[in-house]
């Protein structure tokens, strides 16, 4: 065997072996994996043609969003049904307790045998179940009422029901879908029908009542308009009658013109003053030359003034004309001297006249302006007082105006709600009906078993690799390799056995199992193989936990050599033996543990077995001190004088794990065997064992893998380069067997 080739083999191919496993698992499992589908669906199966049937019936409800309205009053409800939010809120509403209960009693599903609790077989409680079976916990004594049991019926007859209903509203449309489960497809068709109905009456009961309470409301702010505007009116009426008011606008009016007429007469009243008061301050200033007076534009331009004047220079010019002509005695002259004289004097006595006239036109005019001033401001004083009641009075009548138009919008919106409540109109109709369905919607039972079925397997695959996950236990060369470091001396098949029976002592040497006993010519050509270069007389075979079956390889391993070379077989378990119960020993056979005594010689208790050749040594009888047995010198001396006599010493020892006499007996070995049984001891417990042996110095040849179930291992190519072999030898061996049958069949 070249192992080391074998070692790189596996590492090359690292990738392919991960995914052959994976593989493999499912091949090791697949009949566990398909027996628990099976198993499940096959429940699964029952279950489902157990249920009762399921019938869904459906509905499509449709919305109105344009609501045929008599009159215009959108404000008594406050809704705007083109709204996304108005379908989203009637959707609620029809998913409401409220239209659920409405259904229930109007179909009285309380005392449906579907929903009525009492109608129904009793369910299973758990927690009823343990009270009733365990009397010592608290027991619930408190005492329910009539009305109490019904109002919990009919709530667990709610809950039940809105469970079954299902309400949708379908995306960008005005539709929703009503839909109810039930064991009688009519039962599910009238639930369908009777929510859509409710609901429709719900909405027209709703508007009624609403129309009722507006017109209740209108009524009572409508009877307060009415008194409040009265009372407005009356007290318009008696301020009139005390302010004797009959037209205050037209006496306004009047007043107001005279205002305006007295205004302007007191402006040119106060020009005409000032103009006569500064001809007045002049005229006093010259007052005492009068002929000063006259050189004063004022008086000069006066008419009057003018016309004298033009006469006196008239007069003058006639004197200077007549005195070139005339002397100063002349007639002519003292004429003409005269009527000059006569038009001076009269000149001065029009200006004087004059002046007392402009006098009196300044006091004239000043009396008149503060004549005018005087009328003006009483008459400003009036206008007020009339402005004081008119507003008044306006105020009033705005009073009187805003009550009598809230009371006429009052009044009209009582109308119009009254008009309103006298006209229902639906805001849903229903576009789909519900139908008594022919088909139950549930259970599909085709698809409950499928899933069912490929559920199962998906589970028994996640157990499957679960277990080999949490199986730490060597099933190939691989783990002895990669996980225990060692190498694989050979593997014994699985041999059927009866049940509480071992292998039988002679199995090596049966004529029909060529399997098995090659498997241990294959062990025995490893050891002598590994060993050729030096001289490994001493074998001990040894094991981490007992039952894995280092007897039975020590026992087969002693035949298979013993056809060899003269073997010596010693069981040096003296705690609990089992070599000698293999030969049908009795108990009290003489062996090791009496040899190591001193209280018999080797001859008194070798036993020669005459089949295999193979000399035993038997444990003997069970010592208190094992141990101190097989660390003594005389159980070394004894195995250096046993070595000169035999050429092969097999040593059955305890498990490792148990004790540590395996060591002591390793010692004195030149080749220690570990066996391990196939998929049944851990991993750690082995490392344990191994780990145990390896730091006390001792030398393992390697590890026999026991108890493999080759056909699986066939299956999954586990044992590749190990056990085709067998196959061919024993298939080799049957048809000799056959072969030989034959003869004698011929030869008879």
């Amino acid at each position: 065997m070249n192992f080391p080739a074998q070692t790189n083999t596996v590492t090359a191919n690292d990738d392919t072996i991960d995914l052959q496993n994976f593989f493999q698992v499912i091949l090791r499992f697949k009949w566990r994996i398909l027996s628990l589908a099976f198993i499940v669906t096959l429940l699964a199966t029952v279950i489902v043609f157990s249920l009762t049937p399921k019938y869904f019936a459906k509905a499509t409800l449709l919305i109105e969003a344009e609501q045929a309205n008599v009159v215009s009053i959108e404000e008594v409800y406050g809704i705007n049904s083109n709204s996304q939010e108005y379908f989203v809120t009637q959707l609620e509403i029809l998913k409401s307790k409220h239209i659920s209960a409405r259904v229930i009693k109007r179909l009285d599903l309380v005392n449906h045998p579907e929903f009525d609790p009492d109608q129904q077989a009793e369910k299973f409680n758990l927690v009823s179940f343990i009270k009733e079976k365990l009397p010592f916990l608290p027991q619930s004594v408190e005492d329910i009422s009539e009305k109490q049991q019904a109002y919990i019926r009919e709530q667990k007859v709610l809950t039940e029901f809105m469970s079954r209903l299902s309400i949708g509203l379908i995306k960008k449309t005005q539709l929703i879908t009503i839909s109810f489960e039930s064991e009688s497809p009519e039962l599910a068709a009238e639930v369908v029908n009777t929510v859509a109905e409710v609901y429709i009456d719900n909405h027209l009961e709703s508007k009624l009542a609403m129309t009722e309470k507006a017109s209740s409301w209108l009524n009572e702010r409508l009877n307060a308009l009415k008194t409040k505007l009265d009372d407005s009116e009356n007290y318009l009426q008696a301020y009139q009658n005390q302010e004797q008011l009959v037209d205050i606008d037209g006496v306004k009016g009047i007043e107001a013109k005279e205002l305006q007429e007295l205004n302007s007469l007191l402006s040119t009243a106060s020009q005409l003053r000032k103009k006569n008061e500064n001809i007045y301050k002049l005229v006093q200033d010259k007052k005492s030359d009068p002929r000063t007076l006259i050189s004063l534009p004022e008086v000069l331009n006066h008419k009057l003034i003018q016309s004298v004047n033009e006469a006196a220079q008239k007069s003058k010019t006639k004197v200077y004309e007549l005195q070139g002509t005339y002397g100063p005695k002349h007639p002519v002259m003292i004429a003409a001297q005269s009527e000059l004289r006569s038009v001076n004097d009269n000149l001065v006595q029009q200006v004087e006249l004059l002046v007392s006239g402009i006098t009196n036109e300044y006091l004239s005019a000043k009396a008149n302006e503060e004549a005018l001033q005087a009328a003006i401001k009483a008459k400003g004083q009036r206008f007020r007082e009339l402005s004081t009641l008119d507003s008044k009075q306006k105020e009033l009548k705005r009073e009187v105006e805003t009550n009598e138009q809230l009371y006429n919008a009052f009044f009209t919106r009582l109308k119009e709600t009254k008009e309103v409540g006298e006209f229902q109109s639906a805001n849903a109709r229903l576009t789909d009906p519900a139908q008594p369905p022919l088909l139950p919607a549930k259970p599909n039972k085709k698809l409950i078993i499928i899933m069912t079925f490929v559920l199962s397997l998906i589970f028994g695959l996640v157990l499957a690799f679960l277990f080999e996950f949490l199986n730490d236990g060597i099933r190939s060369v691989d783990d002895i390799e990669n996980k225990l470091k060692q190498r694989l001396l050979g593997l014994l098949p699985l041999q059927k056995t009866p049940r509480k029976q071992g292998l039988a002592l002679r199995h090596f040497f049966s004529s029909e199992e060529h399997s098995f006993s090659e498997a241990v010519r294959t062990i025995r050509t490893s050891l002598l193989l590994l060993n050729i270069e030096h001289d490994a007389k001493v074998i001990s075979v040894t094991s981490s936990v007992p039952g894995e079956g280092k007897t039975t390889v020590s026992l087969n391993l002693s035949f298979a050599l013993g056809q060899l070379e003269r073997v010596l077989l010693i069981d040096a378990d003296m705690r609990r033996p089992s070599v000698a119960k293999n030969f049908e020993l009795p108990s009290y056979q003489t062996g090791l543990s009496n040899i190591i005594a001193g209280t018999h010689s080797v001859e008194e208790c070798l036993i020669k077995d005459t089949q295999s050749g193979v000399d035993i040594i038997t444990a003997g009888t069970l010592p208190p001190n094992p141990q101190e047995l097989l660390a003594s010198s005389d159980f070394a001396n004894l195995i250096s004088s046993l070595k000169g006599k035999y050429d092969r010493i097999v040593i059955d020892t305890p498990p490792t794990q148990a004790v540590s006499d395996a060591i002591l007996v390793a010692q004195h070995s030149q080749s220690l065997v570990y066996v391990v049984k196939a998929d049944h001891t851990r991993e750690k417990m082995i490392q344990s064992g191994l780990g145990r042996l390896l730091s006390a110095g001792v030398r393992i040849d390697g590890i026999v893998l026991n108890q493999v179930d080759l056909k699986q291992a066939a299956k999954y190519g586990e044992y590749t380069g190990y056990y085709d072999q067998y196959g061919y030898n024993a298939q080799v061996a049957s048809d000799n067997t056959i072969t030989t049958n034959k003869s004698e069949t011929s030869h008879s």
